[in-house]
């Protein structure tokens, strides 16, 4: 897949969401953001009912010669992207998706004010025209990623915003936002949404209704991203990574954007 990836950066014009007016640009044009959190038994916060995380030392290299860990955790742990067939029998495992599934142009809604304001806050149509009307035509088959603030939460219990009852509270897209995305061709046929949070919907959603709606065709999820701060509202891409189980629903992930350098 890599060298796919080198040839389709180094090869056309990835800046500007794949312009094809835009000056095609090389590898050394751009610089790398890391948008995954490390995954630690200590902090990695795991989704409620979810496989535990841990890691065991099996070998060391004064006794063994060699150092490993024996990594325990479900496809779904830390930083990770979820596949089609997550919510829908009928759509893709992991290692049925293409490699140009996992890279797409991202661009980047700001609502951390909005999720201050309100954990349960659903981004609404409204919200993704206003956002154009600033920064353009959201791309075709692109990766559109929610920066709620809520990554600064990571690793503690404020990320999982539990209240009195025992529900969740976090952010995240409205299902009459996604449907926009779905009907007027900004998803396409393969495409994302990213979240910072658990999932791209609110977690008072117990219904996975933008899940279910998104994963359809080639379209994946990108969740528990990191350092949003560093990736612009327009111009990257995103790399994603991580290991492709056979009929995976999905993979814990390194997930990298290519920045354009200004």
């Amino acid at each position: 897949m890599l060298a796919g990836v080198v040839s389709t950066v180094g090869g056309m014009a990835v800046a500007g969401a794949g312009s094809a007016s835009a000056a095609p640009r090389g590898l050394g044009d751009y610089k790398l953001v890391n948008l995954s959190h490390v995954n630690d038994p200590a902090r990695t916060n795991v989704y409620p009912g979810d496989p535990e995380f841990t890691l065991t030392t099996i070998t060391t290299v004064p006794q063994d010669g060699f150092y490993l860990q024996y990594a325990q955790q479900g496809e779904h742990t830390g930083t990770h992207w979820g596949a089609p067939a997550h919510f829908n029998a009928d759509q893709p495992y992991a290692d049925e998706l293409d490699a140009e599934d996992l890279f797409l142009p991202a661009v980047k809604v700001d609502v951390r004010e909005q999720a201050r304001r309100d954990a349960d806050y659903e981004v609404t149509v409204e919200d993704l025209q206003r956002w154009e009307k600033q920064h353009g035509r959201i791309p075709r088959e692109a990766a559109v990623v929610l920066w709620t603030g809520w990554e600064d939460r990571w690793g503690t219990p404020a990320f999982f915003n539990y209240d009195s009852s025992g529900q969740m509270h976090q952010p995240g897209f409205s299902l009459a936002a996604v449907q926009w995305l779905v009907d007027t061709g900004r998803l396409g046929r393969r495409g994302a949404l990213g979240t910072d949070t658990f999932s791209p919907e609110p977690a008072t959603d117990t219904t996975y209704a933008v899940s279910k709606l998104l994963y359809r065709e080639h379209r994946i999820s990108l969740e528990v991203l990191a350092n949003l701060a560093k990736l612009p509202e327009t111009g990257a891409h995103v790399l994603v990574g991580g290991t492709i189980n056979r009929r995976g629903s999905g993979s814990p992930a390194s997930i990298y954007a290519f920045v354009p350098k200004r």
